[in-house]
């Protein structure tokens, strides 16, 4: 009989949880030892927020599995509120101090999986009681008691990402006077402008205050200081600033980090120690789309990468891809989810980048219950390459999300998008999906058939004097939507009313910019120049920054 080998996994939560059982499935008579810091092993983390809110009446649901469950189906060790202090390399040995001491836990291979923790900003009074972060049980435990002992009425949220408008979330639905504080101009950093707006305007639909632009400088008893010296009521502070890699372990042990901050892995999600791999929230890995080093702290990711690092760390040559980033966000009753890269992603990064955005219902509208959504594709010029994707909306935003994330790990283009067979009936989707649209649009633009400009670029040369908008809006549209412009002509006028446009660069405007489209071929067709569509009309003009349905 073959040696009996040694795992060891520092970290019991998302990757670590399924390593540890990858790692039983494939070799039954492997001795697997979890090192967990914490008093909780393989929990449902993204579901804290949800049993604050009550929306999950029952603790136990996140609770996926115990030591004593672990040993019973896996046979894998867990020891709990054990903390691995240090790694002799040399020795292949995990030092740990837990309830029975200090000792040192052999390993023939050893999986790094302690994820991240909860950056706290200098707040002045981050110490006090009523003051809290959401990222394991006992902080879920901590803020529910809180809410249900002291009845507070009013709760102010530092950080307006997925954690901060989840906690957001939670506490509207708890009936809490509830406020998001973001230094970034708009909640949901990694999303593009329009989106932020999208979503902060659910939150505050739902009756919370979102101020952005601000950080908290100090807080007390019932009220917190901005740093413009501005006071909120804040009864109770929770305060999710982002995420910090667990690395001081690796660190001390010597292994590399890389420039995100997080510990350097290659496609086996083996660290540069040959005994040693990692996974997680910890590592740095490669984003599938822009191909270079990042650090993605999201679960799904986590778990793969869990499952490819216990498979090599028993000897398999198994690889992994890197990830687009897909998330989903719940925005009280909305949705938003995106894919890959952001437009201001993808400039950053130097590339070529455009985007096109349509504003559809999630199924046909003569159905009832259509629901309209904002998708927004983000492709390179020139190659059509598909970089990401962002959608908001009340249905359908996790299918067309679902659908970029694919066609991302495929290398498709606009073109392959626009040819996609996706499943219809009326209760479902249209003959047309809102990503078949979306790509319709894009090839219109790289064509040249229907040039095309994104909202933002026409707020800026509208005001700046160098464009005249042309809104083509209905009456009834223009009254519901009002939006500056140099002339207002309904598009079923245009054919005889030609003669009142504006000499010079036309931006058409409509309300979703499919009027507009049709009013551009029409002037195409008399030979006018130095015409361009609004990528998604009055919608998306109305959500660029420093819009104002009075200016120009």
């Amino acid at each position: 009989m073959s040696e009996q080998k040694r795992i060891v996994i520092v970290g019991g939560v998302a990757a670590g949880a399924t390593a540890a059982a990858r790692a039983k499935r494939l070799d039954a008579s492997a001795k697997v030892t979890i090192i967990e810091g914490g008093r909780y092993v393989s929990f449902a983390n993204c579901g804290l927020p949800y049993f604050v809110s009550r929306d999950i009446e029952k603790r136990g649901a996140l609770i996926l599995q115990t030591p004593e469950g672990f040993m019973a189906r896996y046979g894998v060790e867990v020891l709990l509120q054990t903390r691995a202090t240090g790694i002799d390399r040399a020795a292949k040995t995990v030092s740990v101090t837990g309830p029975e001491g200090s000792s040192s836990v052999p390993y023939d291979s050893l999986i790094l999986a302690q994820g991240g923790s909860p950056f706290m900003p200098p707040i002045e009074g981050s110490s006090a009681d009523h003051v809290f972060r959401l990222w394991t049980i006992p902080d879920m435990d901590a803020v529910h008691k809180f809410i249900n002992e002291r009845a507070p009425k009013s709760a102010l949220v530092v950080g307006g990402g997925f954690i901060g408008l989840e906690a957001a979330e939670a506490f509207v639905a708890r009936k809490l006077e509830t406020t998001i504080v973001e230094l970034t101009p708009h909640v949901m950093p990694p999303a593009d402008a329009e989106f932020g707006a999208l979503i902060g305007r659910a939150f505050e639909a739902a009756g919370a205050k979102v101020v952005t632009g601000r950080s908290v400088k100090a807080v007390r008893p019932g009220f917190a200081t901005l740093d413009d010296g501005s006071e909120l009521a804040a009864d109770l502070v929770l305060v999710s600033a982002g995420v910090k890699p667990n690395v001081d372990l690796a660190k001390a042990a010597g292994l590399t980090l890389g420039a995100s901050g997080g510990l350097v892995v290659d496609e086996f999600m083996r660290t540069d120690d040959p005994s040693i791999w990692a996974a997680g929230d910890m590592v740095e890995i490669t984003n599938r789309v822009s191909g270079k080093p990042t650090r993605v702290p999201l679960a799904g990711p986590a778990n793969r990468q869990g499952r490819i690092a216990a498979t090599n760390a028993l000897g398999g040559s198994m690889r992994y891809a890197g990830a687009a980033g897909t998330s989903v966000f719940k925005a009280v009753d909305m949705t938003f989810a995106m894919t890959g890269l952001s437009e201001k992603g993808a400039k950053a990064l130097g590339l070529d980048a455009a985007n096109a955005t349509v504003h559809r219902y999630h199924h046909v509208s003569y159905y009832p219950g259509a629901e309209e959504m904002t998708l927004k594709i983000i492709y390179e010029r020139g190659t059509g390459k598909l970089l990401g994707a962002q959608a908001f909306g009340k249905e359908g935003v996790d299918k067309r999300i679902d659908v970029a994330a694919t066609a991302l790990a495929g290398n498709m283009t606009i073109d392959d998008l626009a040819e996609l067979d996706l499943a219809y009936a009326p209760p479902y989707g249209a003959a047309n999906d809102p990503m078949n649209m979306a790509a319709f649009a894009a090839q219109n633009a790289e064509s040249g058939y229907a040039p095309t400009i994104s909202a933002t670029d026409a707020w800026k040369m509208a005001q700046g004097g160098s464009a005249s908008i042309i809104d083509l809006s209905t009456n009834g549209e223009r009254r519901k939507l009002p939006t500056p412009c140099a002339a207002h002509i309904p598009l079923d006028e245009l054919d005889w009313r030609t003669e009142e446009l504006p000499a010079g660069k036309l931006l058409l405007l409509s309300r979703a910019g499919y009027e507009s489209h049709i009013a551009l071929r029409k002037l195409v067709g008399t030979g006018r120049k130095d015409v361009y569509n609004i990528s998604g009309g009055a919608l998306s003009l109305s959500l660029v920054p420093g819009y104002k349905s009075e200016s120009l």
